[in-house]
């Protein structure tokens, strides 16, 4: 029986969406956002070279049809992409009102949001006072810190002085509908961190705020501070059933690798792993030689965004591209003749753009498994309903097979 495999290169944009100019970093609109164009540029004229040299080196991923897709997306040249596709592809379009994590990942598995997110504004404070008391007295502390719009990193840099002082949590947001806290993981403590997440999360989500964040971190005033691999995510739960829970209904196995486990709230999911890519694809790269016949294994590489896109870094999300490359050209020989793999993303997050924030952009949907073939363009949830198709289960979703 075959088995699929769905990863998901976290914020691998490709550019070209159609409605780009009703998402905005700042004041100004994604239009012309290209994460995976504007790094292939880039490399090509030698302005990402720390770490790394050259034109961008994926010939795994163009061998499946990168390349053709990114041309097909925008438009734009692709020097150093040029392979003929041995693999299918396609360019994947969001009707999702987001560019968000969420949003992407129910899509993909067959689910459309049907509402808008609930975010905040840009203004310091950033939440209501009645989100702020509920925040303090999960964390029994008289106050919060930051309360704005803040870059990760940058905001546990500009208060973790103050939190490890105060015992106050650092509460933060950002144009995605989202409430992140970040707290040192020793001195808040962890469990504490995540049981405040967890008692908040049912008012945030009444709200249809998609995610409250555990952000914790450890470190010094002396040495700085560095977020550590424990965050949790705990989100809104999916609308209606997904592809996960098709296939439960079906009496299939369902594998999560990375924070898929919490972008579902485990709905349809048996077992999960975390960690930092680097474990995660030791994870994927096992689940291929023993994954169950008829299962899925859905898998989510998160650094792309979180290390590289959200910080802008050119060359950082350059090599990122390049080891991930490197690792799936190991992985596919082992493949077993009937297995379906499928590479795609969920958003864009072009590290050449304004701001800091994800891009609304189309995605490549790269397949290892049905010989060559140019699909053109699809919708997100053509995904769910092709996998759904090829492990023999109904789907349940709007969306349709590309088989």
């Amino acid at each position: 029986m075959a088995r699929a495999f769905l990863i998901v290169i976290d914020s691998v944009g490709i550019g070209g969406a159609p409605d780009a100019d009703q998402y905005f970093n700042g004041e100004v609109p994604d239009v012309g956002a290209n994460t995976l164009g504007h790094i292939v540029a880039a490399c090509a004229s030698g302005a990402a070279e720390e770490g790394r040299s050259g034109p961008l080196a994926v010939g795994a991923l163009d061998a499946l049809g990168l390349g053709a897709a990114i041309r097909h997306s925008t438009g734009i040249a692709t020097p150093g992409l040029d392979a003929e596709p041995s693999g299918a592809w396609a360019v994947a379009r969001e009707i999702s009102r987001g560019k968000d994590t969420p949003s992407g990942h129910w899509e993909l598995a067959g689910v459309p949001v049907p509402w808008e997110w609930h975010t905040f504004p840009d203004t310091h404070p950033a939440f209501p006072e009645d989100i702020t008391k509920a925040l303090c007295e999960a964390a029994g502390t008289e106050g919060i810190l930051a309360n704005c719009h803040a870059s990760g990193t940058q905001v546990i840099a500009d208060f973790g002085a103050e939190h490890l002082k105060t015992g106050w949590p650092i509460c933060y947001t950002s144009a995605d509908s989202v409430l992140q806290i970040a707290a040192h993981e020793s001195a808040f403590g962890l469990e504490k961190l995540l049981k405040m997440c967890k008692s908040v999360a049912p008012l945030l989500h009444e709200m249809k705020v998609g995610r409250v964040i555990a952000r914790p971190f450890l470190g010094s005033v002396e040495d700085g501070f560095k977020r550590t691999p424990n965050r949790k995510d705990f989100a809104i739960a999916p609308p209606a059933p997904t592809l996960c829970d098709w296939l439960h209904e079906a009496g299939r196995k369902v594998h999560a690798v990375g924070k898929i486990g919490d972008i579902f709230s485990m709905r349809g999911i048996d077992d999960v792993t975390k960690g930092p890519d680097a474990n995660l694809m030791q994870d994927l790269s096992a689940l291929i030689d023993n994954a169950e016949d008829g299962s899925l294994t859905f898998a989510n590489f998160v650094e792309f965004d979180s290390e590289y896109g959200h910080r802008r870094d050119v060359s950082g999300y350059a090599r990122h591209l390049e080891w991930f490359n490197v690792e799936l050209s190991k992985v596919l020989p082992r493949l077993k003749a009937d297995d379906l793999l499928i590479v795609t993303a969920d958003h864009g997050n072009d590290p050449t753009w304004i701001g800091t924030d994800h891009t609304r952009e189309q995605v490549p949907v790269l397949i290892h498994g049905i010989g060559p073939r140019a699909i053109g363009t699809i919708a997100y949830a053509d995904v769910a309903a092709s996998i759904a198709a090829y492990l023999g289960v109904p789907s349940q979703g709007p969306g349709r097979s590309f088989l």
